[in-house]
């Protein structure tokens, strides 16, 4: 089945992996790609670009007619079903890998690493100020800019105001607020809050460490960045949320449908921006959307976002016309990223300046969840590889279901993450 753009926030915990896996071998199954030909004499550079498969109709053929309108190359799009990740990663080892190609958050550290993934931060310029802080940020790695972003996804928590303002209940702005909210609101028929299937452990871990003021890796780059006082807090209190009464541990679908919410199974329910027009079509203005609260003195609201990004091949035949494309689509083409935002399910463009065109998200919900992006947005550090995130939700589960000590299972989360850490720094 053909992934959303959303898709990859709703993996790896509620977000993409950031630090790539090594590539396994270009052996895939599938048909080997062409790559680019070098210009001769005045003819037009051919240059290749990569998507992977989105869900939403409509977006293959724009891309498709976004290439063709480049005059100052020929550029072929190859539509990417399966693995896309792997995919590339392995390509990039061959000269069989495509001139640009897209994504989630920028390039991973091991391409970077490698000399894979071409330094845009020239190219970007003047432009850069145009897009969302905290998004670029997500594509960048030492101050230097690898892939431009294209739009944007995120998550947020959803409430019905009128269950609240019935329960005499405020929206929640911190995590007590959150935790003495869930049973308040809840009826017979309806639950308090619902984060997923297991319980919310995969898609609110980090949330709480950001929530907590904390970052997901420490600032000297060695090991996590929450094996502290506020750290140990943090998931003492997811625990003390879950067991709320009116914390709902299952319901017709996970946290990334709608059902639940708008079923009435749940009067709260950390989801996405995708699911803001399903929301608004059965609830009409008698919802709202906040971001995830503050936990602890030093907290502050935060959401995940994730957003594909268009990266050149640093190791190409064409990086002078690759960069040159990527310059004219993603940074100068405003009508086609707008488009590309607005005309294939609900997204948030990259450039601030075209959230207001984009009517999905121009006012009420969205509008608010742009906002929640450029001020309390995050996503993985490249740094948080795999292997950490296995970590974090086997400590989660632990503190959560076990009830067993934060500090001590944070404390194995930060011998896991040293090591890896090492490994890449290696």
């Amino acid at each position: 089945m053909a992934l959303r753009r959303r898709a990859f926030l709703t993996l790896s915990g509620g977000l993409a992996a950031a630090a790539g896996l090594t590539a396994c071998g270009s052996n895939t199954g599938r048909p080997e790609p062409g790559g680019s030909a070098p210009a001769t004499g005045g003819a037009k550079p051919t240059l290749s670009q990569w998507y992977h498969e989105y869900g939403e109709d409509g977006v293959e053929e724009a891309v498709k007619r976004y290439a063709a309108a480049y005059d100052q190359a020929t550029v072929t799009v190859q539509w990417n079903p399966g693995d896309y990740e792997k995919l590339v990663s392995s390509a990039l080892l061959t000269d069989k890998a495509p001139d640009v190609f897209e994504y989630a958050n920028g390039p991973t550290l091991d391409m970077i690493k490698a000399g894979q993934a071409l330094d845009l931060t020239t190219m970007l310029g003047d432009a850069k100020p145009q897009f969302t802080q905290s998004v670029l940020d997500a594509a960048s790695w030492e101050g230097k800019v690898y892939s431009i972003p294209q739009t944007v996804d995120m998550q947020m928590l959803f409430y019905r105001k009128s269950v609240l303002d019935q329960a005499g209940v405020a929206p929640p702005a911190t995590i007590d607020d959150l935790i003495k909210a869930v049973p308040a609101v809840q009826s017979k028929d309806m639950g308090g809050f619902y984060a997923g299937t297991d319980g919310g452990i995969g898609v609110l871990s980090s949330m709480f460490i950001w929530a907590a003021g904390q970052e997901q890796i420490s600032a000297d780059k060695t090991t996590i960045g929450f094996d502290n006082a506020e750290g140990h807090a943090a998931f003492a209190k997811f625990a003390e949320l879950a067991a709320a009464d009116g914390y709902v541990p299952s319901a017709s679908g996970d946290w990334s449908t709608a059902s639940p919410f708008v079923n009435g199974e749940t009067a709260m329910q950390w989801s996405g921006l995708w699911i803001l027009p399903e929301v608004t079509d059965a609830l009409g203005d008698d919802f709202g959307v906040l971001p995830f609260p503050s936990v602890g003195a030093a907290g502050r609201p935060a959401v995940p976002f994730g957003a594909f990004g268009a990266c050149v091949n640093a190791k190409g035949k064409n990086v002078e016309a690759a960069t040159e494309f990527v310059r004219w689509l993603w940074v100068d083409q405003e009508d086609y990223q707008l488009e590309f935002s607005n005309a294939f399910g609900t997204h948030i463009p990259a450039k601030t300046a075209l959230v207001p065109k984009a009517d999905k998200v121009a006012s009420g919900a969205g509008a608010e969840a742009a906002k929640f992006v450029a001020e309390f947005g995050h996503a993985n550090d490249k740094l948080w590889t795999p292997a950490i995130q296995q970590a974090i939700t086997a400590a989660v589960t632990n503190v959560v279901q076990k009830k067993a000590d934060p500090k001590s299972e944070i404390a194995e989360v930060a011998a896991t993450a040293k090591a890896d850490i090492k490994r890449l720094n290696g």
